[in-house]
């Protein structure tokens, strides 16, 4: 039966890459909130679309008392409740067939001996052939000791030789500093090589931020514009409604520049001011973000150009929300940002003297992830100033989520005797433009480990130039007490306003 044939294929989703080979995923954290749901799920509609080897296993590790059967219950669960494609009973039934659980904690060596004879049996048995991923969708500081111990178990080893691999996935955050993500990198590289190791960051493998690359590089009538010559500056913006939620334990201590800006957002920024790239291999997509990264210069004055608050108690969207400090599990004298926002600047031709403006924070005006370049004004301006005042700067804002697309702003003659300009918008909407049914970002992201293919994984020299640039900001706001608060529902502290105020300009309202 070809592809074409499979029943459990969309035609819509023929776009999308070739199925993994015969391998399998042991997953430690399988209990979390993230493996429940979008990992669970991704890995489910991935076999649903095809795109799973007959022999792909799935092993759950994790603290529970449960046999197969109840693992199975547990997976179909979540893929009931979490899973974009519809469930199929023929797809899950194949997808349980491989599943097996090993119950242990992180640091029990025996139980991962008992890991071991799992994946064992199902090299044998079920054909997975000694290729295995292990996925650490867990708290940082166990990636050691797993690591320690798979290498003593023998599981982080090929088959000896056989054409075999073992691949380590790791999580976000990679360290919490320059120092510790050099600490972590050094333990997980003792036991597995850098191109054996894939550091997902989930935004990569969104639909949307790989259009930047096709947006840039695939049309010509933007690339004169994509430079000192016409952008004025540039706005990145990761903006959520909620609060932390049940999320304390992992947020209290990390904060908003942590969370957000070293990973998600330096991206976002490296995807947008890289040169264009030879190939999209990894290597010369990775070679193109490190060059910006490395030009990535911090202002002198980090008092005037960055910026850290905490959401405080409020209204939004009709109720009473708490403040930072009254969220359970929060410490009351915690120095927690929820907001960050900060200027920097790129040393290079292109970008020379545009300043990039990062800002993230929770409890804001509205949900959205976007990118806006803005334009400079017009060196001459024929319309009478008081025709002008509805004008404002053309734009082309990149909309990563949740409406993606993307829009251009200009002004326009309106309609009537007078000459008065108003902006218009020209946009474009994935959801009308395309029927294709979108992979989520950890479909994508999963199968891509699986094929061995890394160009949307940030490799280490990444993560330690993103940590050098973000480090100094950390150190200059330790010594500057608590966060200054800001009210729900509105656009971050004061000082974020006056940060672009310093600029003379203002930020966007998305």
């Amino acid at each position: 039966m070809s592809e074409g044939d499979n029943p459990l294929v969309h035609p819509d989703d023929l776009r999308l890459p070739r199925m993994s080979g015969p391998c399998g995923v042991v997953m430690f954290g399988i209990t979390g909130d993230l493996a429940r749901k979008k990992l669970l799920p991704a890995i489910y509609d991935l076999a649903n679309r095809g795109l799973l080897h007959p022999s792909f296993a799935l092993t759950g590790f994790a603290r529970r008392d449960w046999g197969k059967q109840a693992f199975v219950s547990f997976v179909e669960k979540q893929v009931r409740e979490h899973a974009r494609t519809p469930f199929n009973q023929a797809t899950f039934d194949q997808l349980a067939h491989g599943m097996r659980f090993v119950a242990g904690s992180f640091g029990d060596a025996s139980a991962y001996d008992r890991l071991a004879q799992t994946v064992r049996e199902l090299d044998e048995s079920y054909g997975t052939g000694g290729n295995h991923a292990f996925y650490l969708s867990i708290p940082p500081h166990w990636f050691g000791p797993v690591c320690e111990n798979l290498a003593a178990s023998g599981l982080a080893r090929d088959r000896a030789g056989a054409p075999t691999w073992r691949r380590a996935v790791i999580e976000k955050p990679f360290g919490h500093n320059l120092a510790s993500a050099k600490e972590l990198n050094a333990t997980v590289q003792k036991v597995f090589p850098e191109d054996s190791i894939f550091r997902i960051d989930h935004y990569l493998g969104k639909e949307t931020v790989q259009n930047i690359m096709a947006l840039r590089f695939s049309n010509t009538i933007l690339e004169p514009l994509w430079s000192a010559n016409y952008v004025d500056h540039v706005q990145i913006t990761m903006a959520e409604t909620m609060g932390i939620g049940s999320r304390a334990g992992y947020y209290d201590g990390i904060g908003a520049a942590r969370d957000v800006i070293q990973n998600h957002l330096l991206q976002l920024l490296a995807l947008t001011a890289m040169e264009e790239p030879a190939s999209l291999d990894a290597a010369d997509l990775r070679a193109e973000k490190e060059k910006v990264l490395s030009a990535v210069r911090l202002p002198a004055n980090l008092g005037e150009h960055t910026a850290r608050g905490r959401y405080g108690p409020g209204r939004q969207a009709g109720r009473q929300v708490v403040g930072y400090t009254d969220e359970e599990g929060v410490e009351p004298d915690s120095t927690t940002e929820t907001y960050a926002a900060l200027r920097l600047d790129i040393a290079n031709r292109r970008w020379a003297g545009v300043p990039f403006y990062l800002r993230t924070g929770k409890r804001l005006g509205k949900r959205v992830t976007e990118i806006a370049l803005v334009f400079k004004a017009s060196g001459h301006q024929p319309f009478p100033m008081p025709f002008t005042s509805e004008q404002d700067r053309n734009a082309l804002v990149i909309r990563i989520q949740p409406d993606e697309g993307i829009t251009l702003r200009f002004g326009s003659k309106v309609p009537g005797t007078t000459h008065q300009i108003r902006d218009v918008t020209m946009d474009f909407d994935y959801g009308e433009a395309f029927t294709e049914n979108s992979p989520e970002a950890y479909e994508r992201l999963i199968l891509d480990v699986l094929r061995g293919e890394p160009p949307l994984f940030p490799r280490q020299r990444e993560v330690e130039l993103s940590w050098e640039i973000l480090d100094p900001v950390l150190a200059f706001w330790e010594k500057q007490g608590p966060p200054e608060e800001y009210r729900p529902g509105l656009w971050g502290p004061d000082s974020a306003d006056l940060m672009l105020a310093h600029d003379g300009r203002t930020w966007r309202i998305p």
